[in-house]
């Protein structure tokens, strides 16, 4: 009895074994033997990120996120539930190694204009140096844009003692063109207080446009050779349709609404962004910098949460986005994880959905 018993056991204790070992493969998900990080699965799974801006240095891959946290701050159409507090860098040599946490590499507390909210930010190299672009709140609750420095990918990295002068509302993102020209996008709606600087002055309560008037449009800037200040004006980018005429702030499925992100593919200049409210990310296309951008449809269907923010990289000669969804906290939309997928440029110049 007691030897069938023992048997039984064991077949169990195999039984699950296997299992589980079958339950791992799938999630890590195997190709030709290789060990791989699966698209659509989250990259980090022991903290909350959201806002992931991915660029290749120093042949990595590094991942700049938000650092999501539950504070306990209610819900708010302004966005003041997202009280994120400090910064962590991520890498990975190949989607065949797990990913690299390197840390807390800026903290709310060592920057000294800001108040709250260290939103979504970017990085980029030059100079020999390593820059790190964020948003945060200064003392009169307006966003500003912050730079800090590092010799390092991975930080830690060191803050300027006040924002960029004449920046305003949230999400930068840079871009280094071939000619070595740097540009940072930026700017977003409601949160991100952009249509309370329509003035060039910050107007609170600020309502944008009406429905049938021209939608507004994320903002681009040359940064200085120094990288840690403008370089001329903030310009407005036009944003238009198939037909050349500007898209009105009524049409939710294709207006700007926060997260302008640029890449170039061959002669061609890729800004996709989030459209708010609908919750997709589009692109529109230009054969300059600055625009005007056309727009030429969806690279992401809504995904779980409220927000949605990505990038786009190239990486060993395949094009990456990556974004982030809710998943992983079972649809609290500021409890985010990131998350990546491949993308692919059609011979039209059009971008392939990702599904």
């Amino acid at each position: 009895m007691y030897k069938k018993l023992l048997q039984t056991v064991l077949t169990s204790l195999i039984t699950v074994a296997l299992l589980f070992s079958c339950s791992k493969e799938k999630s890590t998900g195997k190709d030709n033997g290789q060990l791989l990080l699966n698209p659509g699965e989250p990259l980090v799974t022991d903290n909350f990120t959201a806002d992931p801006s991915a660029h290749v240095f120093e042949g990595k891959l590094y991942i700049y996120p938000s650092h999501d946290i539950d504070t306990g701050v209610a819900d708010s159409t302004d966005g003041s539930h997202y009280d994120m507090k400090d910064y962590h860098v991520y890498s990975i040599t190949d989607f065949n190694s797990p990913v690299t946490d390197h840390g807390t590499v800026l903290k709310l507390e060592d920057i000294p204009w800001a108040s709250k909210q260290l939103w979504a930010p970017d990085a980029a190299y030059k100079n020999g140096k390593y820059y790190f672009y964020f948003p945060a709140k200064d003392n009169d609750g307006l966003f500003r844009i912050g730079v800090a420095t590092s010799d390092k990918p991975y930080g830690p990295f060191k803050p300027e003692p006040k924002p960029i002068e004449g920046s305003f509302s949230m999400d930068p993102a840079l871009f280094i063109d071939d000619d070595e020209s740097a540009y940072m996008y930026f700017g977003g709606l409601w949160g991100g207080q952009l249509e309370s600087w329509l003035s060039g002055n910050y107007y609170p309560g600020g309502l944008g446009p009406k429905a049938d008037e021209p939608a507004i449009g994320p903002r681009v800037v040359r940064m200085s050779n120094d990288m840690l200040g403008f370089d001329g004006p903030v310009k407005e980018i036009s944003l238009l349709d198939e037909d050349g005429k500007p898209i009105l702030a009524g049409d939710r499925e294709r207006w700007f609404f926060e997260g302008a992100w640029v890449h170039k593919y061959k002669d061609t200049y890729y800004l996709s962004y989030s459209t708010g409210p609908t919750h997709l990310i589009v692109y529109a296309t230009s054969d300059k910098p600055e625009g005007p951008f056309t727009y030429r449809g969806i690279l992401l269907l809504p995904v779980s949460g409220w927000t949605t923010h990505h990038s786009t990289v190239e990486y060993n000669g395949q094009w990456y986005l990556f974004y982030h969804d809710s998943t992983m906290s079972e649809g609290k939309s500021h409890l985010r994880c990131i998350k990546y997928s491949p993308i692919k440029h059609n011979s039209d110049g059009t971008l392939e959905l990702v599904k």
